[in-house]
């Protein structure tokens, strides 16, 4: 049933900030009484949303994992992924590498691709509504069957009648029940008028054959077959003419490109150790607006992930919030990817783009916004200011350990660094300016 499957169960307790809990016990009045945080005695994953449930640990869900065979992974394997969502990949492995070893036979942690777990992670967080991965719930399309006989009834679609003053009486054919309708009903179903959706009611309920249109095109693209060059009287042929030059708007993107069911807009961070921004304190930059160097005490006791989530709303493109992506390298990405990422952190070192598909400072920022943020009173490297005004250049206040650090409170080091707010204002406005000039980021 799909009240009951294990992911629906896992990603409605994720929304209402409710996860479930490992437990010894498969009754739910003793799960809590039976928790525990080792993989190795838990047998249960209790839920405590909506209703309180215990499913077994190695109960296969509707995720597939492809590599390096395609198998149905078990609950646990979701799980384990969904607690290290935070975790480097390296360390992931590592972590799933040590379970492995303590739990027995045939009870094995699925190892999940970089992919895998990113598009897991995602579906879970609510962020995206649909997974290549995940296999639809067994009798939703007999539901939508349900609903489109219901949709019939309510349209005048004829249906088999009794002729008393009884609504839905059951009648049976060769032994199979079938509903019947008293008459005077189904005659008030049958003058109901039936209404047509918009496109219907603009475009009529014929497709449109555009065969002709595609013919037509031909002639001004050059690509009908043994086209003449030239014309019969020695002229250049007016066709060739038009093919030669292409169509106006025809290297534009179309407005509302962007259909990837993974459509979050990427920030690439600079993985040099003498960034200022790095994924250890980029997130609390680009959220609260406060600076804290990246290697900072307050921040060692955190997991350094290599891929970090964002949420902002870009009023002048949309009023739902943007969930961005945060990464350090290119080296997961697959080529869609690319027209994803919307800025670029840099420190104005060349070797940066080694990885990147354009390598070039003056193409890549011919297509990304650029971003560089340096300390107050150091001049900013000349090979930034030479990469053009797509590259937004931003200095923040150098940090005093006696004025802003772990000795003084949040409050008043927030009020010290005041600053640092504006300068993440402006970096964000910069962002929404460039993904507002693409067009295709819209909603």
């Amino acid at each position: 049933m799909a009240s009951t499957d294990a992911l629906q169960l896992l990603r409605a307790s994720i929304a209402v900030s409710k996860p479930p809990i490992l437990t010894t016990s498969s009754n739910p009045t003793t799960a809590e009484a039976n928790q525990t945080d080792s993989f190795v005695e838990a047998t249960s994953l209790y839920f405590s949303h909506p209703t309180p449930l215990c499913i077994p640990l190695d109960q296969k869900t509707r995720f597939t994992s492809t590599n390096p065979d395609t198998v149905q992974v078990d609950l646990r394997s979701i799980f384990f992924a969904w607690l290290q969502k935070d975790v480097a990949v390296p360390e992931y492995i590592a972590l799933a590498a040590d379970l492995d070893k303590q739990l027995p036979e045939g009870q094995k942690v699925r190892n999940l691709i970089f992919v895998e777990r990113l598009d897991l992670i995602t579906w879970l967080e609510g962020a995206s509504e649909e997974s290549e991965y995940i296999k639809p719930i067994e009798g939703a399309a007999a539901l939508g069957d349900a609903a489109n006989r219901a949709a019939d009834v309510a349209g005048g679609a004829t249906v088999p009648t009794v002729g008393g003053v009884g609504v839905g009486v059951t009648q049976t054919v060769g032994g199979r029940p079938i509903k019947t309708i008293d008459a005077r009903l189904q005659a008030i179903y049958n003058g109901e008028r039936k209404l047509g959706d918009h496109n219907t009611a603009l475009r009529g309920i014929k497709p449109t054959d555009f065969s002709h249109v595609r013919k037509h095109a031909e002639t001004f693209l050059g690509r009908r077959k043994g086209m003449p060059s030239v014309a019969r009287h020695g002229q250049t042929s007016q066709i060739s003419q038009l093919a030669a030059r292409p169509a106006a708007g025809l290297s534009k993107p179309a407005v509302g490109a962007v259909s990837s069911k993974r459509s979050d807009p990427i920030i690439l961070l600079s993985p040099s150790a003498s960034s200022l921004l790095r994924m250890s304190n980029i997130k609390a930059f680009l959220d609260t607006g406060l600076y804290v160097p990246p290697d900072h005490p307050t921040l060692s006791t955190q997991t350094t992930a290599n891929l970090l989530h964002i949420t902002r709303t870009l009023h002048s493109l949309s009023e739902k919030p943007y969930r961005f992506i945060l990464v350090d390298s290119p080296d997961q990405f697959k080529p869609d990817y690319w027209s994803r990422v919307v800025a670029v952190f840099t420190t104005g070192q060349i070797w940066q783009f080694r990885g990147y598909k354009w390598r070039e400072p003056q193409e890549l920022f011919g297509h990304v916004l650029g971003i560089f943020v340096g300390e107050k009173g150091l001049p900013i490297p000349g090979e930034v200011k030479g990469w053009g005004s797509s590259v937004k250049t931003y200095t923040v206040e150098r940090w005093d350990e006696r004025a802003h650090g772990a000795t003084v409170d949040q409050e008043a080091r927030a009020a010290r660094r005041w600053r640092d707010r504006e300068i993440v204002e402006e970096v964000w406005r910069s962002i929404e300016a460039h993904m507002r000039g693409r067009g295709e980021w819209r909603r």
